[in-house]
């Protein structure tokens, strides 16, 4: 099965199952994952789940649309590489992925 990688902010890497089709809010939430709040549900109107997509590999996950372009310009930890991740479809092309948690959702 596909993996993905959501590091911690204190360190620790877990390493998760990823279905296709599923956001890496949604496989980060169905995984219990602290540093994920997702507020809104998954609708791109709160910004809690702000991570940093590794860079190696931002080029494969794209970037942002202009909507959720807009949210990430509320988050103060913003950097070139933060996504939200209830936007972040998982595919069978990103297995592997690494994502980071920020300090703090707010």
């Amino acid at each position: 099965m596909p993996k993905i990688y959501i590091k911690s902010e204190d360190g620790t890497t877990h390493e998760l199952n990823a279905e296709a089709g599923q956001t890496i809010m949604q496989i980060a939430t169905i995984n219990n994952i602290d540093g994920i709040v997702a507020e809104c549900g998954g609708n791109c109107v709160c910004a809690t789940c702000h991570c940093f997509i590794g860079e190696e590999w931002t080029e494969k996950v794209g970037g942002p649309s202009d909507n959720e372009d807009m949210m990430l310009s509320m988050v103060d930890l913003r950097k070139d590489n933060s996504r939200l991740s209830c936007q972040v479809k998982f595919t069978e092309e990103l297995d592997g992925l690494v994502i980071e948690l920020p300090e703090t959702q707010y």
